[in-house]
């Protein structure tokens, strides 16, 4: 079990030290902090951020400068970094340039419309006698309807789908007299609008150029995110406090095993410091711990679903069965160096994060299973293997419906034993543990019974299992009509676990299509060459990198989806009761200070 024990931390001191105190506590990152009054205000002070700038403008300013085409040469120096006049002249900039695309987008509209109109000024009502111009866009196959019309009309253009139709009337005509409504053209002639629009043009190169100049200094913007982000941080964490008069109280969770730092951090800082283990009805954060190598596992949990604290850590479960399915999937030696290959060009890329890190060792493990599995079905790029001695290594064929059906199976359903005992463990202190055993006890014994044909001691052990789920599914005590109409409810579940075993047989048909497709291509190839035998092996080179890159994406894309799937659906229904959230320490995200 990778989930860190929490115990809760109280820190007591003077207010008058609380600025400095919070700071060093900042600085020692150990505690997730507990709100012990409601936010006193709804924004962060100005003056409580890194010089005035928030995160929020920072990342505003900066994804703006880097979706620029253009990017100067980046300043390093800070000699003459003002960051709140960076930011506030970026913001100006876009505003700015905000505002005149919406205008030059109208213009170009506008323009385009009245077009076939022509270039015209609206005479004055007195220049008519009273009366007005009404324009109307009318479908051409409507003409005849405007013929009949007993109001003065003249056609302007004519377009192969539209006529252009200018009307005289003192009032707008009614909606029965013309076949459609009229068209708005504006007061503002054709000519001035051109001529708006060539200014709004000069002057947006005007601003393209000032946010070009700007992006010099990206760079420093970016040293800037961490600083702007652990000063934010510091003012909120400073606005939970509980404060009472001459002393304040701040509390939070943290791991176990720093109990010593805290204690130092206490002593150091001359604090009262109470420290409790959570109680029952508390529910702390949860802090998954793995190594590095098998850390991409907990990158998955954490973006699908976190556990619960007092359940269970499936990050190295997901880390080995995706990596397995994602093989299965794969079943091409070839496919899989060929993601080896990309994994060594961006590897020095990817090991600059701790996040990089992580999936860095996943995408490793991915492309040595998967080529290990290739190996084993004799697949290379959907050919026979290279090498003699590479072909003695070939056990399985994917061909072999049989085989393959009973692996896929045979998968699906120890994978969901797994995620009942898992779920017994979790539910350890409970009769409902029994239910969760029940439903592992009657997929193993059912899988057996499958595999080797089944006996009456098959049907039992599984009449068992079920009895178990009927008996301990509910969370009622006693043994009321309440229990038993919740276990009849919870046996229901058998066509679901029937369907998500099933599920499993995706791995088989992807890999299967997989591995067909790239024979397809092959095949193609060698036939076009056959036919051309001049121009021939150009198309065959074409067919063999265009198909097979081709199915190597659909292959890679169906392993992600489909291996996820199948960890974040099928297993988490029968493994994870309950949804918790991360462990978010209060800590400093800058590594050397540079903005006072």
């Amino acid at each position: 079990m990778s989930i860190c024990a929490l115990q809760k931390a109280t820190l007591v001191g003077l207010t008058e030290e609380k600025a400095i105190i919070l700071d060093q506590l900042q600085a020692l990152g150990v505690m997730h902090i507990i709100p012990l009054s409601a936010p006193k205000t709804t924004a962060t002070p100005v003056e409580h951020l890194a010089q005035g700038v928030s995160p929020e403008q920072l990342h505003g300013g900066l994804h703006y400068l880097l979706s620029c085409k253009q990017k100067r040469k980046q300043v390093l120096s800070e000699r003459h970094f003002d960051l709140p006049a960076v930011v506030d002249a970026v913001e100006i900039n876009r505003t700015k340039r905000l505002t005149l695309v919406e205008r030059h987008d109208f213009l170009q509209k506008r323009i385009k419309d009245l077009q076939p109109w022509g270039s015209f000024v609206l005479p004055a009502e007195e220049d008519l006698y009273g009366q007005r111009l009404w324009f109307y866009l009318v479908p051409n196959y409507k003409m005849k309807e405007v013929e009949c019309t007993s109001l003065p009309w003249q056609l302007v253009h004519r377009d192969n789908r539209h006529s252009y139709v200018a009307v005289i009337s003192k009032h707008e005509p009614e909606l029965n007299e013309m076949p459609v409504v009229r068209t708005h053209t504006g007061s503002v002639p054709l000519l001035d609008l051109k001529s708006e629009l060539e200014d709004i043009e000069v002057e947006l190169e005007t601003v393209e150029a000032e946010r070009e100049a700007l992006t010099r200094w990206i760079y420093l913007l970016q040293r800037s995110i961490a600083g702007t982000e652990d000063h934010a941080q510091l003012a909120e964490v400073s606005d939970q406090t509980l404060d009472r008069e001459q002393i304040f109280a701040v509390q939070g969770w943290f791991p176990e095993e720093r109990k010593g730092e805290l204690e130092a951090f206490a002593d150091s800082c001359g604090l009262v410091l109470l420290i409790e283990q959570p109680d029952e009805d508390e529910v702390p954060p949860t802090l998954l711990e793995n190594p590095t190598a098998l850390a991409g596992g907990e990158e998955v949990v954490q973006f699908f679903q976190m556990p619960g604290y007092r359940s269970w850590d499936p990050s190295r479960v997901v880390f080995f069965s995706f990596v397995s399915f994602f093989a299965l999937i794969m079943s091409d030696a070839g496919y899989s160096l060929l993601l080896g290959v990309i994994l060594i060009f961006y590897w020095q890329s990817m090991g600059q994060s701790a996040t990089g890190l992580r999936l860095r060792a996943m995408g490793a493990a991915l492309a040595g299973a998967g080529f290990i599995w290739g190996v084993l079905v004799g697949s290379y790029f959907g050919a026979q293997a290279p090498f003699a001695w590479l072909a003695g290594f070939k056990l399985l064929d994917l061909n072999d419906f049989d085989s393959m059906m009973l692996l896929s199976i045979s998968i699906g359903a120890l994978h969901l034993v797994l995620g009942n005992l898992m779920m017994a463990w979790v539910r350890r202190k409970s009769v409902q543990a029994l239910s969760s055993v029940g439903w592992a006890l009657a997929v193993f014994t059912a899988l057996i019974g499958w595999v080797q044909g089944f006996h009456w001691l098959h049907w039992l052990f599984i009449a068992i299992g079920l009895c178990l789920v009927l008996l301990f599914s509910s969370a009622q005590r006693g043994w009321g009509l309440k229990r038993f109409l919740d276990g009849l409810l919870a046996l229901t579940g058998i066509t679901k676990l029937f369907g998500d075993v099933l599920s499993y047989l995706r791995l088989f048909a992807l890999g299967l299509a997989s591995a067909s497709l790239a024979m397809t291509f092959n095949q193609l190839a060698v036939d076009v060459a056959a036919a051309l035998p001049a121009i021939g092996l150009l198309f065959k080179v074409l067919i063999l990198l265009v198909g097979h890159l081709l199915n190597f994406v659909l292959t890679v894309i169906s392993g992600v989806i489909h291996g996820l799937r199948l960890n974040l659906i099928e297993f988490y229904n029968w493994s994870l009761a309950d949804e918790g959230y991360a462990f978010q320490p209060f800590a400093k995200r800058e590594v050397s200070p540079w903005i006072t």
